[in-house]
Formats: structure tokens, C-alpha cells, sequence
């Protein structure tokens, strides 16, 4: 498959479309969740200085979303992805998964690692069906997480 979608590392200018992207991404969590889940309050500025975010542009030159990852030990730690919700359901999010699968492959990585939160429940079967088995659960920095790997 052909991404319609250009990937590219964050640049400065980019740090609003990603604050807001994250903002609406996960605001339908707050209730679940009882405050703003870690996406929603990350420091984007420092991130995007550090080159670890990514974000997709559509054809049509558009912010779809991004894509927060490093690395972490012999594996890349995926931080965060999320989806403008004006954009969801045309692949940027799956798409944005296999660049990071991609990159980690390329830079001699054995594997891809990532948490979501465990009220976030479409994640527990988006990941699966992805190729990332679930490692642990845990309760870490005040939210309960859940831990997946995919090799690469």
C-alpha cells in the first residue's frame, strides 16, 4: 500500500498542530480517566528540539498527526501517537506505527515497545491486531498502564 501521507520530523513551527491534535485526540479520555491523560500536558517544544516527533501531512499539505518515539535500551520506545480527529479513519495512525516500526528496524532496534492507558480501550485491541502482544499491566505515574512489544 502507497501512504498518502508524507512523514516528516517536527519542526518548531509545528508544535501548536500538535498541542491541539493532542488536546482533541484524548480530551474523550478525561472523564474515563479522571484528569488529562500524559499526552495532553507532554512538554512538545522539548520533544520536537530532541527530533523525536514525527507528524504526517496529507496531500492536500494538512496536519493529520504525530508520532512521539526514541530510543530506549535495543528497542523504540513509541511515547505517543494520535490522530486529529477531523482526520481519523484515513490510515495516518497506522501509518505514523509503521514508520516508527521502519526507523526501528533500520536503526538495528529488535523491537518496538509502548503503554497505553487501560481506559483507553480501543488501543487494547488496535494494538493486537497491529502485531504487539501485550507484556505487563501496571499502575505507573498515577494512571493504570498497559504494556505491549512488536519485533521488528
Amino acid at each position: 500500500m502507497i501512504s498518502q501521507f508524507v512523514i516528516r520530523k517536527a519542526r518548531k513551527e509545528d508544535e501548536t498542530a500538535v498541542r491541539h491534535c493532542a488536546h482533541h485526540a484524548y480530551a474523550q479520555y478525561v472523564a474515563a480517566i479522571g484528569k488529562k491523560p500524559a499526552p495532553m500536558v507532554a512538554d512538545f517544544a522539548s520533544l520536537i528540539t530532541l527530533g523525536r516527533v514525527h507528524v504526517a501531512i496529507d496531500a492536500k499539505d494538512r496536519f493529520c498527526g504525530f508520532i512521539v518515539f526514541y530510543e530506549q535500551d535495543d528497542c523504540f520506545f513509541l511515547e505517543n501517537v494520535a490522530v486529529h480527529p477531523d482526520m481519523a479513519g484515513k490510515g495516518a495512525g497506522k501509518q505514523l506505527i509503521l514508520f516508527c516500526e521502519r526507523m526501528a528496524k533500520h536503526a538495528g532496534m529488535t523491537s518496538v515497545r509502548l503503554y497505553t492507558n487501560a481506559k483507553m480501550t480501543a488501543n487494547l485491541s488496535l494494538y493486537p491486531h497491529l502485531g504487539y502482544r501485550e507484556t505487563e499491566r501496571r499502575h505507573e505515574d498515577g494512571f493504570d498502564r498497559v504494556f505491549f512489544e512488536k519485533p521488528v
